[in-house]
């Protein structure tokens, strides 16, 4: 027998809105949507309503914005619901006063094959380390974080040029079915529950997925190449990776870097000087190569190609990376 569910969703950026679609398209019945307050956004400081709540508003859904999630009075209002289940796809830490209360459990996507990459920015984290194979998992919540019991696993291929961008939008879509996948087994109660430790294996290193901060963004040109291209593309096309270009005359500009490419090769440089190609691009020395920048972003400028900026910004070798 089907059980009733009373889907309470819990989601705030653009990767959760597909997930909470085809709940609505698959015909569950989502008794209500929280999602962050509205805040002012861009240099006129208008007030932004995040893309879960512009959906929700336009299907007509409870929607609560609670600031305070352990607050006495949206604590009433979400227990006013009845929800049974309750989904989360990118949002806050729950109090267990919130994901504790339905029936029927809450459970999460999480962007990595867990146990690897818990913490806030795993497809980051997956590209920079320079994984083959990423992943969807779907599990309840418990007190500590991203360790519950999985429900279902999704395994990822990632593409050897693929950037975050890219593979946050195909594992945003990917996720919305397994999402949909998890409601119907919980609906059905025909899912068996793997614990997160009955996966590690032997000897196993367990990567973490911490917040990016902006000290993680900054080149280091000491590192291997392929180390630094992959740090490109893992934050690409936010918050990007960046380096200093420093001039003789000690000017120094900072420039964002989406994207390059590398090649190994012995050198006398030293890690940092650059050289400009006969293809308008500029390499700059690695530890065991050169990284050839071919689309960057001065600071208050529009992205460009390498080309471009060239034009209307002529360096010499006498200019360095650090």
């Amino acid at each position: 027998m089907k059980r009733d569910l009373r889907i309470i969703f819990m989601g705030t950026p653009q990767f959760a809105v597909p997930s909470l679609e085809s709940l609505i398209d698959n015909g569950f019945n989502v008794v209500g949507v929280i999602t962050a307050p509205d805040k002012p956004a861009g240099r006129g400081r208008e007030i932004k309503f995040s893309e879960v709540k512009q959906f929700a508003v336009k299907a007509k859904l409870p929607l609560l914005q609670p600031v305070n999630l352990k607050d006495n009075k949206f604590i009433k209002e979400f227990a006013a619901l009845k929800p049974n289940l309750g989904i989360v796809v990118a949002f806050r830490m729950l109090p267990e006063e919130i994901w504790s209360f339905p029936e029927f459990g809450t459970f999460n996507l999480h962007a990595s094959l867990l146990p690897q990459y818990r913490g806030a920015a795993p497809i980051n984290h997956a590209i920079i380390n320079g994984e083959k194979v990423t992943g969807l998992t779907t599990f309840f919540i418990k007190h500590e974080i991203d360790t519950g019991k999985i429900i279902f696993r999704n395994p990822i291929k990632i593409g050897e040029q693929e950037t975050y961008g890219e593979l946050h939008d195909r594992m945003m879509l990917t996720g919305a079915e397994l999402v949909l996948k998890t409601a119907f087994a919980i609906q059905d109660n025909s899912y068996d529950l793997i614990s997160q430790s009955d996966l590690i294996t032997t000897g196993e290193i367990i990567k973490s997925a911490p917040k990016i901060s902006k000290a993680d963004c900054r080149i280091n040109w000491n590192s291997k190449s392929v180390t630094i291209y992959n740090l490109i593309r893992g934050l690409n096309p936010v918050p990007a990776a960046f380096t200093v270009l420093s001039g003789p005359n000690n000017e120094e500009i900072q420039l964002k870097i989406f994207k390059a490419s590398y090649k190994m090769l012995t050198h006398d440089h030293k890690p940092g000087e650059i050289f400009i190609t006969s293809e308008k691009q500029i390499a700059t020395f690695t530890s065991d190569g050169t990284l050839t920048i071919e689309e960057l972003q001065m600071a208050g400028k529009k992205r460009l190609q390498v080309k471009d900026f060239l034009n209307g910004f002529p360096i010499t070798p006498k200019w360095k990376m650090h």
